[in-house]
């Protein structure tokens, strides 16, 4: 079964202007996506690509030029569906005179929670991100990993249905990352959504189950992360341990040589190189679209090969 729209943009385009009107900067042009529910969808680009812009057209921070955004059921704009939606910006904007705990309670009163449940999620979310040790801390005193933590307790705080990440690996150390990523994996198994931003493609291709890549404002890659990983022009043959001798005549004798046959796969690249070959022939090529079935940088001329890994 087709699993539950969760987000869903039809042609979206967004224009700045400057104070007389004109046109300064098209921020998006004709933005079709969807983000299903239960899932974990990365939203990747460059610098200035529409990432910021296209979270905030989902808040109904901004209005779009043209273009309908639709999310938990409801337009974009109408602000009652943010009670469902929990947000960490790239920028957390917290005030840095109350401590972890106070933070927490001050946020679960914009949501009039009752003062037993607000307590239970403050101990809970703590505890989550890893700060008992400094709840009573004012957040001036924090490092810029801890103030992620605490502003992703924030973004939890009223239990969201769909969760929106800008960065949220941002500032944190390799353990800190780690739990971050760990994370954003037990809300997708809590039944969760999550959108993420993030520069750190190696921290996406960990946790995203699908991704779209944005360059000038416009979709240019969107897709399983394993399916536009996956080269499907060769085959990698696992197997156990083999001699010299033996690699040479695997295509033909490898059942011969007694090697026991692991996997047969297709061999994948890193999202990294994805983005950046998406990025490079989209400056080449503007305008053009890849789809999964046809992944930027791949030529209908290449001929297959079988890739053998011992």
């Amino acid at each position: 079964m087709q699993a539950e729209t969760v987000i869903d943009v039809r042609n979206l385009s967004k224009v700045y202007r400057d104070f007389w009107g004109r046109k300064k900067v098209q921020a998006l042009n004709a933005l079709e996506l969807n983000v299903r529910k239960g899932e974990v969808f990365g939203l990747l680009g460059p610098n200035g690509s529409g990432k910021t812009t296209t979270l905030k057209l989902l808040l109904g921070l901004l209005f779009p030029t043209e273009g309908e955004v639709t999310v938990l059921g409801k337009p974009a704009h109408d602000v009652t569906k943010n009670e469902r939606i929990g947000y960490l910006p790239e920028e957390s904007y917290l005030y840095r005179f109350l401590n972890a705990d106070e933070t927490l309670d001050f946020y679960g009163r914009l949501f009039d929670m009752p003062a037993s449940v607000r307590k239970e999620r403050r101990d809970e979310l703590i505890k989550l991100v890893k700060i008992e040790g400094a709840r009573r801390r004012p957040l001036k005193e924090y490092s810029k990993g801890m103030t992620r933590r605490i502003g992703l307790a924030q973004a939890l705080i009223n239990d969201p249905e769909l969760v929106l990440l800008d960065e949220p690996t941002s500032g944190l150390d390799p353990l800190g990352t780690r739990d971050m990523k760990d994370l954003i994996i037990r809300l997708k198994e809590q039944g969760k959504t999550v959108v993420m931003c993030s520069h750190l493609l190696a921290d996406v291709q960990d946790v995203c189950d699908r991704i779209a890549i944005l360059y000038g404002g416009e979709l240019k890659v969107m897709g399983g992360v394993k399916d536009l990983l996956e080269s499907q022009d060769e085959t990698q043959l696992l197997t156990s341990t083999l001699n010299d001798e033996a690699i040479k005549e695997v295509e033909a004798v490898l059942k011969k040589h007694g090697a026991q046959l692991k996997q047969v796969a297709h061999p994948t690249s890193t999202l990294e190189e994805l983005f950046l070959r998406t990025v490079k022939e989209s400056q080449e090529r503007p305008g053009r679209r890849f789809s999964p079935g046809e992944r930027p940088g791949q030529s209908d001329s290449r001929p297959a090969q079988a890739a053998v890994k011992s």
